[in-house]
This record gives C-alpha cells, sequence and structure tokens, in this order.
C-alpha cells in the first residue's frame, strides 16, 4: 500500500523537514517487506487565498483515486501506536492501494473534506503546528512499520 502526505504549506530545509525525511526513509527500508510503502510527500499552496475551501480543493487533487482518506484532525481518534499501526495494517489486508494521510492548514481542514474521510486521527486534543504535525506523523509511521516488523524501537 502506497502512502501519500498531502498537506498543506510548504516546509521549508531546517530541523523539521531533516527530522520527516530521516523517519520517512526508515519507514520505507521498514515497510518495504510489509508491503507498505513509499511515503510520497505532496504540498499545497493556496495562492489565491481561498480559505479552508481552496485548501480543501486543492488537498483533494493530491489524493490519489480510490485512496483511504484519514485527516490528522483534533476531533480525531486518539489512539495508541499498536493500534495505529493495526489500522494502516488492516487497510493495507483489505488491498487497498493507497492512504492518504491528510494535514490541513492554520485553520484546519475543510468541514466537507472532513466528512468525505474514511478515518481521522488525533495526535490529541491540543492544536499542534503543521510542520510539527508532519514530524510527529513520519515518527508514527516509522514506529509503526517497526511494531507490524516486531522490532526493538517501540517498547512498551
Amino acid at each position: 500500500m502506497r502512502l501519500r502526505i498531502c498537506a498543506v504549506g510548504r516546509l521549508r530545509a531546517g530541523p523539521e523537514k531533516t527530522l520527516i525525511d530521516d523517519y520517512l526513509n526508515r519507514f520505507d527500508r521498514t515497510g518495504r517487506a510489509l508491503g507498505l510503502g513509499p511515503v510520497e510527500v505532496v504540498e499545497v499552496d493556496d495562492r489565491k487565498g481561498g480559505g479552508m475551501a481552496g485548501e480543501a480543493a486543492l488537498l483533494r487533487k493530491a489524493i490519489p483515486a480510490g485512496a483511504v482518506i484519514c485527516t490528522l484532525d483534533e476531533r480525531g481518534k486518539v489512539m495508541s501506536s499498536p493500534d495505529f499501526a493495526e489500522k494502516i495494517a488492516g487497510w493495507r489486508d483489505m488491498g487497498r492501494g493507497d492512504l492518504a494521510l491528510v494535514i490541513g492548514g492554520a485553520d484546519g481542514i475543510d468541514p466537507a473534506l472532513r466528512a468525505e474521510a474514511d478515518f481521522s486521527l488525533s495526535f490529541g486534543k491540543m492544536v499542534w503546528p503543521h510542520m510539527l504535525v508532519r514530524v510527529m506523523l513520519a515518527e508514527q509511521l516509522y514506529r509503526g512499520a517497526t511494531i507490524l516488523a516486531g522490532g526493538p524501537y517501540h517498547r512498551v
């Protein structure tokens, strides 16, 4: 199953980008044997100022046809890392070819796009800056792959 992180905003070079690249490279190496990956990051920018609706239109274009849509949203489900890993494995095992992980802009994800999602994930009740959400998501993808592979990275 291919994964695509669809995110509003451009991430410049810096510590967040370095962390994301490192975790996604680790995920690609670990996930390959599990039928997961590669991960592609698609960034969209609403240069016309269409707000959440404009961002949603751009995000929809970035989502592969037929993909499982998982939004990252404060109203989503809070899960443990093993549960998140099993959720991804479940979609893979159902034969889903693509998973789109959607990160909105400063105002969040348009309610209409949220309603189209198959699943919504929350990293807690706090709101996080999109660049930190990307880092946390990349780390959780890698952690999930190591959990599914039975590796030592995730300790309970």
